[in-house]
């Protein structure tokens, strides 16, 4: 079954601008995957535990060592991961907060990316494991920061995913929504549009 995971992460729930943009577009994708499956994590809602030492030991353990809490960490990355890998195709909504992704959407990644799971080194470098995957990043921004030297989040969420082998990335930006309402409803118009043209294919192809 053709699979969409939504990970949202803004503390605004269903009314996140972030949100929304990606509602928009699991709505379009669903009315051209029919049989497909959606299913959505809210981050912010049910937030992921940030990594620690003893999480992150847990990862280190082998398995015939573990202690039944390091099982159960392992066993919950182990969930998260199955859900990445299984999806076809992964769409984040992403505000920006202080300059940065939520760090709610960090403690996830944290989780998911693990050396012989999402990825593994090799003598020419790490290599992603999670390949023939489609991402669509819905951001929304309070000022204007794309494409300028104060857009971190944009870079990091292209390393990360590539890290995992998800390089068919799509960004969607809604910035200047706090600067004044006519920038807001402009800014988000024009972002409702582009990803009016991004779902245009999705239709087509069904």
């Amino acid at each position: 079954m053709t699979t969409l995971l939504q990970l949202n992460s803004s503390l605004f729930g269903e009314n996140g601008q972030s949100t929304r943009l990606a509602n928009q577009f699991a709505a379009a994708w669903q009315d051209a995957h029919p049989e497909g499956r959606v299913l959505v994590r809210d981050l912010a809602a049910d937030p992921i535990p940030h990594l620690d030492g003893q999480r992150f030991a847990a990862f280190l353990s082998k398995p015939g060592e573990r202690t039944g809490e390091q099982q159960a960490v392992v066993d919950f990355s182990d969930a998260l991961i199955a859900e990445l890998r299984d999806a076809d195709v992964i769409v984040l909504a992403v505000p920006l907060y202080n300059f940065d992704v939520p760090s709610v959407l960090k403690a996830y990644f944290d989780h998911v990316t693990r050396a012989g799971v999402t990825f593994r080194y090799t003598e020419n470098g790490p290599l992603g494991l999670l390949n023939g995957k489609k991402a669509y990043v819905f951001a929304a921004r309070g000022g204007k920061y794309a494409g300028t030297a104060a857009d971190t989040s944009t870079g990091w969420l292209r390393t990360i995913l590539a890290f995992i082998g998800i390089s068919d990335v799509e960004f969607v930006y809604a910035e200047g929504l706090a600067l004044g309402e006519e920038s807001q409803q402009a800014s988000i118009a024009r972002a409702r549009e582009e990803v009016r043209l991004l779902a245009e294919p999705l239709r087509a192809a069904a």
